[in-house]
């Protein structure tokens, strides 16, 4: 980009770890389990989608559309002045960026087409499913995360910063292309990440309204605290990172081209919904309740949720313990449709 960026990682002490493996087929016992993000360097260097893209940027633009199905993608756009940040406009209204759906290959020679340029503009393929934009790539550019539920992305741009925001899913990242920067908070920083609207922003998640690029200290004081907890990586092609659920992160690329390929996998049931859909709700139903109220729903989510143990329900009777019992499929969708009555009446 035309302007050097503020070094904040000049003000974070430590780094993400990075482990050693033998192979690619060891990755899966390395997830397992994990709680805390760490780095595989040179995990997918032997992709074909690696070497194509060290060889020349013709060959990867061509590479990438011999996969292309024709299905439209998210394109992010928007002046070189924003210098690949993808944010909301001045007011909140909007976003300070123009989006829009387009062909893949019409995007994709896009963002080819804008290296030649000095000062390149922000231009940004976002999370686009492989299996149905991109169908053979995975074959030929795949990864073993343990288990055949994880959801394989792909995100293609010139030089891009995606605000710090927290996934629900584990995440797998994979630089195919271009060098990264990941910056990583755990997720006991939100009260220290500013963090905007949770029904509004850019991507669907809330992100943190910090600049990174220029962190206003006497703004957001508390961010200062977050950097004393945040981990900073360093990525090149062939390297990937895994992200746990709920860390926060921010991500940077800093090349003319920059490709990741990302999987994204649940530790529970896609059936059982995302507990955003809940925290919204209970904003709703709790949040003006009067403190004593309040106190009291503490206690109940601490007995139903976060210290449940085996003893919650064998006082009742198997046949009615209904929404203490672990929940299956079936159950799931009976729960849904009271609740959604309750909610519509």
């Amino acid at each position: 980009m035309c302007e050097p960026s503020f070094p904040l990682a000049d003000l974070i002490d430590s780094k993400v770890e990075e482990i050693s493996i033998r192979s690619p087929n060891d990755i899966p016992n390395e997830l397992r389990g994990a709680t805390k993000p760490f780095i595989i360097r040179g995990a997918v260097k032997d992709w074909p989608a690696v070497i194509q893209a060290k060889r020349s940027g013709n060959d990867f633009q061509k590479y990438l559309l011999e996969f292309d199905s024709g299905a439209a993608v998210t394109f992010f756009s928007g002046a070189p002045e924003l210098k690949g940040r993808i944010y909301y406009n001045e007011d909140f209204s909007g976003l300070n960026c123009e989006l829009r759906q387009t062909a893949f290959r019409d995007a994709v020679d896009e963002i080819f087409a804008n290296t030649a340029k000095e000062c390149m503009p922000l231009s940004y393929i976002g999370s686009t499913p492989i299996a149905t934009h991109l169908p053979g790539f995975e074959k030929e550019n795949h990864i073993s995360v343990g288990g055949d539920d994880a959801d394989t992305y792909i995100w293609i741009g010139g030089p891009s910063r995606i605000s710090a925001h927290y996934d629900f899913s584990e995440n797998l990242a994979c630089v195919v292309a271009g060098r990264r920067q990941f910056i990583l908070f755990p997720p006991d920083q939100l009260p220290n990440l500013y963090v905007g609207p949770l029904d509004y922003s850019p991507a669907g998640q809330p992100i943190s309204l910090v600049n990174f690029h220029n962190p206003d200290f006497n703004k957001f004081p508390k961010f200062r605290h977050a950097l004393q907890k945040a981990l900073l990586a360093e990525l090149e092609p062939g390297d990937a990172i895994f992200i746990p659920s709920m860390w926060w992160h921010h991500v940077e690329a800093f090349s003319p081209i920059n490709v990741l390929v990302n999987y994204w996998w649940r530790c529970t049931p896609a059936f059982l919904g995302v507990p955003k859909d809940t925290l919204e709700h209970a904003i709703m139903t709790m949040r003006d309740l009067p403190a004593e109220q309040k106190a009291a729903w503490r206690e109940i989510f601490n007995h139903y949720i976060f210290d449940v143990n085996e003893d919650v329900a064998t006082h009742i009777p198997p046949n009615i313990r209904g929404i203490l019992d672990p929940i299956t499929q079936d159950e799931a969708r009976r729960i849904r449709a009271l609740l959604l009555n309750r909610l519509n009446a």
